[in-house]
């Protein structure tokens, strides 16, 4: 084992039996682990008879860390950096404590393994041959909506995490923001005994979840569709044109583009053009 690195070591998102064979032979032999909870790591290394030397390194403590990790390093030992599930830094901590490694200019070397976004990407039936990673929308709805006017003419697939306590509220926005119809699977409990996945249209969906309360409990990610590259040409056009036209009867011109927008994914912008033509005419 190579003294004064910093291992990114990947850990199992719910099945234990997904850690690789390099994985434990680096847990095993390092000097000690950086864990985001030590509690809940040290039950990991328990389940792999691994006895080392732990120190947390969590969101509200790890510029005060770094300290510590370049101390440990300057004196030729070797740490594993884990988080409590999948990757660490994605969607949680340890950016901080790798940047500042790399920059005091120690190795860094990636064990890689599980992943909750890629892992669901894998089987979402979505494309993935471009995606982006979004991690967890703001708590509050009007953050939410915010954020989500940013993506919604975002052509890559886009993940999301979620928590039980707000995956519907999350997916009600998604669905106002982007349109109903938009592609979404919501995968669920990923490698553990409950693990489930709802796909089809965003109230397809919603529908499915409000209607069994355990699909509202566990870890979620979030895969949805992008918006279609050619949503402003032939039939999907001349749909919104429709909807448009009946919605400017009732409204005026900024709420009857942006309500056509959400029920059909069409551009807003376009919209909002269209709509003033109708009007003129």
């Amino acid at each position: 084992m190579s003294e004064s690195v910093l291992y990114v070591v990947a850990t199992p998102i719910g099945n234990l039996a997904d850690i690789s064979e390099r994985a434990i032979s680096v847990l095993r032999s390092v000097d000690l682990i950086a864990a985001e909870d030590t509690r809940h790591t040290r039950q990991l290394l328990m389940h792999f008879t691994i006895n080392k030397p732990l120190f947390s390194v969590h969101d509200h403590n790890e510029e005060q860390r770094v300290s510590r990790v370049l101390d440990e390093l300057s004196q030729g030992r070797s740490i594993a950096l884990v988080s409590d599930a999948g990757t660490p830094l994605i969607s949680d901590p340890g950016f901080v404590v790798v940047r500042a490694v790399r920059q005091a200019g120690f190795s860094v070397i990636p064990v890689p393994g599980a992943c909750a976004l890629v892992t669901a990407l894998s089987a979402a039936g979505i494309p993935t041959d471009r995606f982006c990673f979004e991690g967890f929308l703001p708590a509050k709805s009007s953050g939410r909506k915010k954020q989500l006017q940013k993506l919604a003419e975002e052509t890559r697939t886009m993940v999301f995490y979620e928590s039980p306590h707000r995956v519907l509220e999350s997916l009600k926005d998604i669905a106002e923001v982007f349109g109903e119809g938009r592609e979404l699977t919501l995968a669920r409990e990923l490698t553990k005994t409950f693990e489930t996945f709802l796909s089809g249209s965003l109230a397809e969906v919603i529908e499915q979840v409000e209607a069994d309360s355990n699909q509202r409990k566990g870890e979620f990610v979030l895969v949805v569709a992008g918006a279609d590259e050619s949503s402003d040409d032939d039939e999907g056009s001349v749909a919104a044109g429709r909807v448009l036209e009946v919605l400017l009867e009732e409204l005026p011109v900024k709420q009857a583009a942006a309500l056509t927008a959400k029920i059909t994914g069409q551009k807003k912008n376009s919209l909002y053009q269209q709509a003033l033509s109708m009007q003129k005419n």
